[in-house]
């Protein structure tokens, strides 16, 4: 009887078996899965060998990536809080994980990485002499801290995730003493030619003998021009085939490598067309641009997209560039004003706006932005709105040169159609102007990226520039071949 009670119980699990199977259910406690076509969360993929987990095998000096809390000084200038972020968005893209973003203001946590001059301790601790583009990192143990003079923080916050945020899954190592780096530079395939209108060695000297001016909503606050920072610095001549240029032969010898006669735009000597380096490059598949804060039929812009025997030739130099824009799609960005229209923060807009453009093109692209009141101004002697003009250039340069640390292929290099006022030092005021024209002194030439050494410690016709610029892109022949000034090479 007990036999048969067992056997009733027997069949009776069985049955029951049976029926949770075909009810979909089972007591496996681990199923095979159904195919999903969904992204699964970090919780989802722990367990799974096959799928690294970011949230527990990514470590920074030893402590999970997970911990960290990323920290910048609100009172630093724009460009920490920009690194901070860019910090914050790569190590999201990179590993899935959104860490924290602080003000040094806020509690400090256990872990943080520390983007710029904060009061934290591990700041002070820092505190490294570098110069130039010159950055600096350094770890205690607990946190992790980076610093870099103005835009260079760009450079240290892309060195740290090219460095040490490499992937998914990671046990990166940051240095526990003090270690200075240079910038990460890469063949350049993106060129960003900026002109100050007007701006000689003694107008970037302006910063060393005046005051920041109380219209400082232009500022950073900093006390050099940012081309110094580069690095590689020489000297340009800018005479033209009529003696002391005006902007016109100016613009047109650095957009083309052709001294011309003054108010030719585009045009040798003889009035014939010749390429400038924004048709070069579009040409070649280059997605290109020509920005100005004044209006785009000015001289400088015009010498880099029309084609005309007089200056004073408004419409015709319109008609050329709408050819130029219909043909080549190049963008004619211009009339920004920072007296009327345009602040410094819709200016750093416009400049991103445009570069986000140019940057899609796997081909690279070619830009030129001319600051155009430092003449202007120059040309009546108006020392502190000289000062402003050069003071928002600097600006746009900040923002170019952030975009070069980020994207590593980039060259960039500043120079001056010529200077004006014939500025020289002055025992009683520091610097004063001599005359309220243009003069034939030398201007600055400052370059940064993958060949930025041909310009450094050198003096040579401005006619050099386009040359090299199209020698590094490979193009023979650009320019005036018959003058004897030859590409930096």
């Amino acid at each position: 009887m007990k036999r048969k009670i067992l056997g009733i119980i027997s069949l009776l699990l069985v049955v029951a078996f049976l029926l949770v199977g075909c009810n979909g259910q089972s007591d496996d406690p681990n199923p095979p899965k159904e195919p999903d076509d969904t992204v699964n969360d970090s919780s989802d993929s722990a367990g799974d060998p096959d799928t690294p987990d970011a949230l527990k095998a990514a470590t920074l000096n030893g402590v999970p990536l997970a911990d960290y809390t990323i920290v910048y000084s609100p009172t630093d200038v724009d460009y920490s809080k920009r690194a901070a972020e860019y910090i914050r968005d790569q190590i999201k893209a990179r590993t899935s994980l959104e860490l924290p973003l602080n003000k040094d203001s806020e509690e400090p946590t256990a872990h943080e990485i520390v983007v710029g001059e904060t009061g934290r301790e591990i700041s002070e601790a820092l505190d490294a002499r570098t110069e130039g583009t010159d950055f600096a990192i350094y770890a205690d143990g607990e946190s992790i801290a980076l610093e870099g003079k103005y835009f260079v923080i760009a450079a240290a916050a892309y060195y740290f995730i090219e460095t040490y945020v490499t992937g998914e899954v990671f046990d990166s190592a940051v240095p526990e003493t003090v270690s200075i780096h240079q910038p990460i530079v890469e063949e350049a395939k993106n060129f960003i030619f900026l002109i100050g209108d007007g701006m000689g060695i003694y107008q970037t000297r302006l910063f060393d003998v005046r005051d920041m001016p109380e219209r400082n909503d232009f500022s950073d606050g900093e006390d050099i021009f940012y081309g110094y920072l580069f690095g590689n610095f020489g000297l340009a001549r800018t005479n033209s085939l009529s003696g002391t240029t005006d902007s016109a032969a100016a613009g047109t010898a650095l957009a083309t490598g052709y001294k011309t006669l003054n108010g030719y735009v585009g045009m040798d000597k003889n009035k014939n067309e010749i390429m400038s380096l924004t048709e070069l490059a579009a040409s070649i598949d280059m997605s290109t641009a020509v920005m100005s804060t004044e209006v785009s039929w000015g001289a400088t812009p015009g010498s880099f997209s029309a084609h005309e025997d007089s200056r004073e030739n408004t419409n015709e130099i319109k008609e050329d560039q709408a050819a130029l824009k219909e043909r080549f799609g190049t963008l004619i960005v211009h009339d920004m004003d920072y007296y009327h229209k345009l602040q410094i923060p819709q200016l750093e807009r416009s400049i991103n706006s445009t570069l986000d453009k140019l940057g899609s093109n796997e081909n690279g692209f070619f830009l030129m932005y001319e600051e155009s009141y430092i003449d202007k101004h120059c040309h009546s002697n108006d020392m502190d709105n000289a000062f402003l003009a050069l003071v928002r250039f600097n600006q746009a340069i900040g923002v170019f040169m952030e975009y070069a640390f980020y994207n590593p292929d980039t060259f960039v290099i500043i120079t001056a159609d010529h200077e004006t006022g014939a500025m020289l030092p002055s025992s009683s005021k520091g610097l004063k102007f001599t005359s309220g024209n243009h003069s034939p002194n030398y201007v600055p030439v400052f370059a940064y990226g993958e060949g930025a050494k041909l310009f450094d410690s050198k003096v040579i016709e401005n006619v050099q520039i386009p040359k090299t610029i199209a020698r590094m892109w490979n193009e023979e022949g650009f320019g005036d071949l018959s003058d004897g000034f030859e590409p930096l090479y």
